[in-house]
């Protein structure tokens, strides 16, 4: 699925013509110009929510895990005719956000979110790199699902099992997984601007058989799963560099889902 983008992706905000379609997930992302390669999926990621937010004409975002790091800046957001509000679990990450955004406090992935979060709320949820923190995947996909109004769309940027730096981020104890990634990514520390948190990757796949079965039993009528390969972790290290290169290249060209190493999870309400 790749195609070059024969047109800008209108803006979020801006009115769609009169009685034209909109386009089902796969054919927005393939306009984009999506790409396997695991670079794509981090330099679109902010392109493929402002190109479905105008497709869909989706106004009202939250994104899940905010804090410090938004996607859009205030500006944007004004620019694009968005109304941002972002959450996170931690006060003090939600302190650290722009003052200009609405914040909610809460874990959405908690039994009990729908008490603090009126149904139908939002109309675009998003999250990048907190899926793979979320104990309970089943629970939060059905949290989003309501959170939604009907045509809503749920996009989760994820780490994926079994990528090796990933699952052995999964199967090592914390403490060990974070010194090592503390040594090889200085700033991956609690006090750094990118801190790493406890990872448990409920769900966290690029084989779609393995996810959109949730989708479909927490409600969405239409799903999207985008697979990547490729990543960083090992470009500092000689001889593993070159032979991990080579078996992301292999497994990209063999399509092979068990060893993706990100993923996009769309889903419509």
């Amino acid at each position: 699925m790749s195609a070059a983008l024969s047109e800008p992706p209108p803006v979020a905000g801006e009115p769609r013509p009169a009685g034209a379609a909109r386009r089902p997930l796969a054919a927005l992302v393939r306009d984009l110009g999506y790409s396997p390669d695991w670079n794509w999926s981090w330099s679109a990621y902010k392109d493929t929510v402002t190109a479905i937010s105008a497709e869909y004409g989706l106004s009202r975002h939250l994104e899940v895990g905010g804090g410090r790091d938004p996607l859009f800046t205030p500006d944007e957001a004004r620019r694009l005719g968005l109304s941002v509000t972002l959450n996170d679990i931690s006060a003090a990450e939600l302190a650290l956000a722009p003052a200009a955004f609405a914040k909610l406090h809460c874990d959405v992935a908690s039994p009990d979110t729908m008490r603090v979060v009126t149904p139908g709320s939002y109309d675009f949820v998003y999250s990048r790199m907190v899926m793979e923190h979320v104990r309970d995947a089943r629970q939060l996909w059905r949290n989003q699902y309501e959170m939604l109004a009907p045509g809503g769309v749920a996009l989760a940027f994820v780490p994926t099992l079994h990528a090796p730096p990933f699952w052995l981020n999964r199967m090592v104890p914390e403490a060990v997984s974070s010194a090592i990634v503390s040594r090889l990514f200085p700033d991956r520390h609690q006090a750094g601007d990118n801190p790493k948190f406890p990872a448990f990757y409920d769900h966290c796949f690029g084989d779609p058989n393995k996810v959109v079965p949730m989708l479909e039993q927490a409600g969405f009528r239409e799903t999207l799963l985008l697979p990547f390969w490729g990543y960083s972790y090992f470009w500092k290290i000689p001889v593993l560099k070159q032979l991990d290169a080579a078996f992301t290249r292999l497994a990209r060209a063999r399509d092979w889902r068990l060893v993706t190493s990100f993923a996009y999870i769309l889903a419509v309400k």
